[in-house]
């Protein structure tokens, strides 16, 4: 179990979020037109079960506070809506924020759009802004212990597994997680992503 007084990294935190395009996704901020599919895609109590945040039902008043709050200046780290670059159709969010132990990576997408690589290629995207465009020398993520999926997600970025935590979700309660990080010389030798 990872100790619960770990400090947060006195690294630089602030972090300017650009448009980010991959091969097939673009990560830009929410907007008003993302609202029904984003409260559609969220509505979804086994994406809501992984997270510590997402209520459900989630409904369009759910949608409007996030888009909301994802503009605001008080906010820390980088929040995107996750669109298919040929579409645009909106699919997930994801972002960068500071938690307890760091700048830690963060993502969801609605279930018609799992187990197509997408959350893999939005975290390398935003692995490489986090080391790029930030001064901390470690990154952060989390997952439940049944996430089998995010679990592998996080392996094929090199995060390096630290320990096992309790996280509390608005769903599901205390459930417990596995920590992991990744480091900027770990980052810096598989920042070719396998290419």
């Amino acid at each position: 179990m990872i100790a619960e007084s770990e400090e947060v990294e006195s690294e630089s935190l602030s972090i300017e979020c650009p448009v980010l395009v991959t091969e097939r996704l673009v990560l830009r901020p929410p907007h008003d037109d993302d609202i029904p599919e984003l409260a559609e895609l969220a509505n979804n109590r086994r994406v809501a079960e992984m997270l510590s945040r997402m209520p459900y039902p989630y409904d369009e008043a759910d949608a409007r506070a996030f888009v909301r709050g994802s503009r605001s200046r008080e906010r820390s780290g980088c929040h995107y809506a996750v669109a298919l670059a040929d579409s645009g159709a909106f699919i997930g969010c994801a972002g960068l924020d500071t938690r307890q132990f760091g700048l830690e990576l963060g993502y969801w997408f609605g279930e018609p759009y799992w187990g197509r690589g997408y959350a893999t290629e939005v975290a390398h995207a935003l692995v490489d802004l986090a080391f790029r465009a930030t001064d901390v020398d470690r990154l952060h993520i989390s997952c439940r212990v049944i996430n089998s999926a995010s679990r592998r997600v996080i392996h094929k970025c090199g995060f390096q597994y630290i320990g096992q935590g309790m996280m509390d979700s608005v769903v599901a309660g205390k459930v417990p997680v596995e920590r992991y990080q990744l480091d900027r010389k770990t980052w810096v030798s598989l920042r070719s992503w396998g290419a």
